[in-house]
């Protein structure tokens, strides 16, 4: 243990710059612990507490309560809301009353339970007239079934001679040699990556029904309806880097590498919200890389976070930035659990929500004027809030995203087609994030690449409104035979329209 040692001070000047220096180390200290206490506080609420971004009225008029207690200039009052979603409100339906009626799609097997003979006698001697009946429905559960199609090809040979002998032709497959047909391939996949089912768990859904399938072999059927599928994946890619504005966010997967250990890689999303496609893209690092080479030929406007390595992208001027206001407010929600003063911008941010929400009851040149009104709100919000924040605090660290960001945060008033923020895009990594949690890592790079496909085939099918299972055993089945030069028919949004009609009429 150290000694205490006494530093003795002889004049009143040493004492005092002694004394300054001290405070200052003090006042050091306080700001990391304050900056540390933040960094945990939002970590616990992103393990503990709820995922939802949303404030609360009470939590604004709370913390305007505590700034309109201390001394300096009063905050201009605004009215408070708790929407920050955009989009009308809903008027709450009434809960239906009685039991729901049963969807008429579902098949319907008919039981008839007729009157013993003896009672169809009346008491007068005359048989009893049937007048009617009382149909009663319940719903039953037919567990999923396998089975077993076995195909001859017939062979012919001529009886005299023993020669020329000839056999039907195989059906084409879209994976050679298979046992699986198009059916099962598409259920390990939808289970895979709709369901978020690990395949160690369908082993032993299939052990219970009889069949020993090992997860290798169910691996295997995965790559395999990658690869068969790859050609309308790299068609999809086309059409979604042809459009002319997209969404972007990314997110962390675990590689395992070949010699052991595992790496950090990332699954990105690029999503065309007017086209309702989107494509995901596996890279081995976060490096810019990845964006560089999958927007190489894509022009127009890129919503996305600030991450740096899009900073290339712009400089070409082919691409223009859009910036996303949902992680300017992150920053600011975040703070106000430390400082009140974040809560005039925030409800700025949330009145700037709610002008998209009621946007379309507006007329153009009306909500244009409304939105740059906002702005201007925020502007001078965040210019005055810069006066007196510190540069390292959690609010300051919110207010210099804010200002970096601002070009590219405005520019979304002056196109009707573009989004207040990126939401959408991290919404189709939610599938992604929600299946980490079963499977855990990708077994290779290759893994995290056939994943991507297969995550750009049945998200797209879900922006399209398709059916993912309906949609990967009908093109499993045509893939083989399709002309490449159609291909496009068979990716999800036009084979709704080309295929899907003709199914759901059958």
């Amino acid at each position: 243990m150290a000694d205490d040692r006494a530093v003795d001070v002889d004049d009143l000047a040493t004492a005092r710059t002694l004394i300054t220096t001290l405070q200052n180390e003090v006042t050091k200290l306080q700001r990391e612990k304050a900056a540390l206490q933040h960094q945990l506080d939002v970590l616990c609420q992103r393990l503990f507490g709820k995922k939802s971004e949303r404030v609360s009225p009470d939590q604004l008029r709370l913390a305007f309560a505590q700034l309109a207690n201390e001394p300096g200039e009063a905050s201009e009052p605004i009215e408070m809301d708790s929407g920050e979603r955009p989009g009308r409100p809903r008027r709450r339906a009434a809960p239906p009353t009685g039991r729901r009626l049963l969807p008429p799609t579902l098949p319907r097997q008919r039981v008839e339970i007729d009157v013993p003979e003896p009672d169809k006698i009346c008491a007068c001697g005359q048989t009893k007239t049937r007048i009617g009946e009382s149909v009663s429905a319940k719903l039953e559960y037919m567990p999923a079934s396998l089975r077993v199609i076995e195909t001859a090809r017939f062979k012919y040979a001529c009886p005299r001679c023993h020669d020329g002998v000839i056999e039907a032709s195989a059906p084409p497959q879209a994976v050679e040699k298979s046992l699986a047909g198009e059916g099962l391939l598409a259920h390990v996949v939808v289970s895979k990556y709709v369901d978020h089912l690990p395949l160690y768990r369908l082993e032993r859904i299939f052990l219970r029904q009889g069949l020993d399938l090992s997860r290798s072999t169910l691996c295997g059927w995965v790559a395999e309806v990658a690869t068969a599928l790859t050609p309308i994946g790299d068609e999809l890619r086309r059409h979604v880097t042809a459009a002319t504005y997209l969404q972007t966010d990314d997110t962390p997967v675990t590689i395992l590498e070949p010699a052991g250990g595992s790496r950090k890689g990332r699954l990105w999303t690029y999503l065309d919200p007017i086209g309702r496609q989107v494509v995901f893209d596996a890279t081995p690092t976060h490096e810019r890389d990845g964006p560089e080479t999958f927007l190489a030929s894509f022009a127009g406007d890129l919503q996305a976070d600030a991450y740096t390595g899009y900073d290339a992208l712009y400089a070409t001027g082919r691409i223009r930035e859009i910036g996303c206001w949902a992680h300017a407010r992150r920053g600011f929600v975040e703070a106000l659990t430390t400082d009140v003063c974040a809560a005039l911008m925030v409800a700025l941010i949330q009145q700037l929500y709610q002008v998209e929400g009621v946007g379309a009851e507006l007329d153009p040149d009306a909500r244009q004027r409304l939105r740059q009104a906002l702005l201007a709100k925020i502007a001078a919000e965040r210019d005055r809030l810069a006066c007196t924040v510190l540069p390292k605090s959690p609010l300051g660290e919110a207010l210099r995203y804010l200002t970096n960001q601002w070009a590219a945060l405005q520019r979304f008033v002056d196109d009707g087609r573009l989004a207040i923020d990126n939401n959408r895009a991290e919404n189709q990594l939610r599938v992604v994030a929600l299946g980490r949690k079963n499977w855990l890592f990708a077994g290779s790079f290759e893994g995290a690449r056939r994943a991507a496909l297969l995550y750009s085939l049945v998200q797209s099918c879900a922006l399209a409104g398709v059916p993912p299972f309906e949609y990967l055993k009908d093109v499993l089945m045509r893939v083989a035979t399709h002309p490449h030069r159609l291909i496009a028919q068979l990716t999800p949004h036009q084979w709704a329209q080309t295929f899907g009609r003709h199914l759901a009429a059958a």
